[in-house]
């Protein structure tokens, strides 16, 4: 009965917002792909011999954070088979570019049959949850069917405590079903026990993004893309990536003003969501009258030339390109990475690198893969989703707030004329985030204590905690 007083709210819910829905699938063509998957839970049928693990990753950064996770389990589960849900478009393709042997499908939305029809396509072993997905009828089909649910890197925040507070005997029955919640700090544990979860099965271990953090600026990837840019290791490059409008514009305003001064100062862009490259692009070079390359751009040539990448590129289009930079090449392009899943590897190549959604009401996005590199890291004030993170960068001096655009200006005016404090914050944000690596381990141990019953009882085992 409970399950159909659900399946009614979300259809009314679903009625509200059908218009905003049919706008962005006609005007920015997004949710077009996916809806029997998601609305009648049609995933791929699985077989059925094998013991499976069912991840569900909500975006690009969960799918991302799966890959050291995914790792661990397959050296010591070789026989195990793992498939991988996501929520969005862009983690949805994300996840199958970076595992393209494994079955990435949309996560079925919180209808009674969606739910049990992807249940019954899967017959999971058990499901694990990313940082923190909680969908009531979902959570509830997975412990009548007797499949055991973990919750891993789990975090949240304050805002989303104080209102789970609201709804708080729905949100303890359901974390009551959940036989392991593995979370990242001993904040998020004593949020989640405040809610009703058991503290027994409530774990901190940790945050596995520290494990898949990449610290050399030399491998293979980030070494391709300073290729692909044209950059030199004389030149400072100055990333602002993840950001919302209208952040990218307060970049290019920093770095039109600075260039004069520090002339070997580069800037690459890259914008948070995809829809938004073209915008971004015109904004550079309609708007701002600059010359622009991007990344896109530079694939599609590739793939039909075969002569390797100019080495450098001057002012003007992206047909202006030379072999050697002419002496008036004084203002070279702004770059433009327009492409999905290569950000981690181009924080690689910032010398100074701010991190967006943190000017705007977003909350920011992860800091963490710029300061493996050593970077010198700005964010704005508003970065509540990683308050941890940022809390442990400031506390060590490993990174800056900046809390309006004449500030970041005024930020990179007094970095750049400052290298030698540039390599100091960048490398007590690479030691900061060495020194909290470890929680794979922990969280695959955890994991893998669920295993030996699963394998034993099959898809039918009881969760202790239902």
């Amino acid at each position: 009965m409970f399950a159909w007083f659900l399946n009614l709210a979300y259809l009314a819910l679903l009625a509200v917002v059908s218009p905003i829905l049919l706008f962005r699938m006609t005007v920015r063509g997004k949710y077009r792909t996916g809806w029997g998957q998601k609305l009648l839970g049609r995933v791929p049928r699985r077989n059925q011999n094998r013991r499976c693990l069912w991840f569900h990753a909500v975006s690009v950064g969960e799918v991302l954070q799966l890959q050291p996770l995914l790792e661990n389990i397959s050296r010591s589960q070789p026989d195990l088979e793992v498939v991988i849900s996501t929520t969005t478009p862009t983690g949805f393709d994300v996840a199958k570019k970076r595992y393209p042997t494994t079955p990435i499908f949309y996560f079925p939305l919180d209808f009674s049959w969606a739910v049990n029809s992807a249940l019954a396509r899967i017959k999971p072993s058990a499901i694990v949850l990313v940082e923190l997905e909680l969908w009531p009828n979902f959570i509830f089909a997975a412990a009548k069917h007797g499949i055991p649910v973990a919750l891993v890197n789990g975090r949240i925040s304050e805002r989303s405590f104080r209102g789970y507070l609201r709804i708080r005997p729905l949100i303890r029955a359901m974390l009551r079903k959940i036989d392991v919640l593995a979370v990242q700090t001993e904040v998020y544990a004593q949020r989640l026990v405040a809610l009703g979860a058991d503290q027994a099965s409530t774990i901190v271990t940790g945050s596995i993004k520290f494990d898949r953090i990449e610290t050399d600026r030399d491998n293979p990837r980030t070494v391709e893309l300073r290729r692909a840019f044209g950059l030199r290791e004389t030149e400072t490059v100055f990333i602002a990536g993840s950001t919302q409008d209208p952040e990218e514009r307060f970049a290019i305003k920093s770095y039109r003003q600075l260039l004069s001064r520090f002339p070997d100062l580069r800037l690459i862009l890259v914008p948070r969501h995809k829809e938004r490259f073209d915008d971004v692009a015109r904004l550079v070079e309609k708007e701002f009258g600059l010359p622009l390359l991007r990344r896109s751009r530079l694939l599609a040539d590739l793939s039909t030339a075969s002569h390797s990448l100019p080495s450098a590129i001057c002012r003007g289009s992206q047909e202006s390109v030379v072999d050697e930079p002419d002496d008036d090449c004084t203002s070279p392009p702004i770059l433009l990475l327009d492409t999905i899943g290569e950000l981690s590897a181009c924080w690689g190549l910032a010398t100074i690198a701010f991190v967006g959604g943190s000017l705007t009401g977003r909350g920011g996005q992860n800091m963490i893969e710029p300061a493996g590199y050593g970077a010198a890291v700005l964010f704005g004030p508003n970065t509540w989703n990683f308050k941890d993170v940022v809390e442990l960068l400031l506390s060590q001096h490993a990174a800056q707030v900046v809390r309006t655009p004449e500030e970041l200006t005024a930020r990179l005016d007094e970095l750049l004329a400052d290298r030698e404090a540039v390599a100091k914050i960048g490398s007590r944000a690479r030691e900061i985030v060495t020194a909290q690596r470890g929680a794979t381990q922990h969280t695959a141990d955890l994991l893998a204590r669920l295993l030996p019953s699963i394998q034993t009882s099959g898809p039918n085992h009881k969760s202790r905690a239902a």
